[in-house]
């Protein structure tokens, strides 16, 4: 299954690599990300990733993804792509 994993906050050294870190330590791979900064310093980013072999449930991993964006102080989000897909359909 794939997924849509959003990332939002104060923009820091080792985002990228502390969210990758954690998604690898579960088997999800990484499909496509993007990220940006927007002024002065607020850091976004979107990814898409299969969870096809993921070693955790997927309600499992969304909370484990949440908790790690608190401990962060960031916003991580874990959506299934359809789900992502529906809500963003005009």
């Amino acid at each position: 299954m794939r997924a849509i994993i959003t990332v939002a906050g104060k923009d820091r050294v080792g985002i990228i690599a502390s969210v990758t870190h954690t998604l690898a330590e579960r088997n999800v791979n990484v499909l496509d990300i993007t990220q940006t900064i927007l002024p002065p310093d607020f850091f976004t980013m979107v990814m898409l990733v299969d969870t096809g072999a993921c070693t955790v449930s997927f309600g499992d991993l969304a909370d484990q993804m949440a908790a790690l964006g608190k401990d962060m102080g960031m916003d991580i989000r874990v959506q299934r792509e359809d789900t992502f897909q529906a809500m963003h359909r005009i």
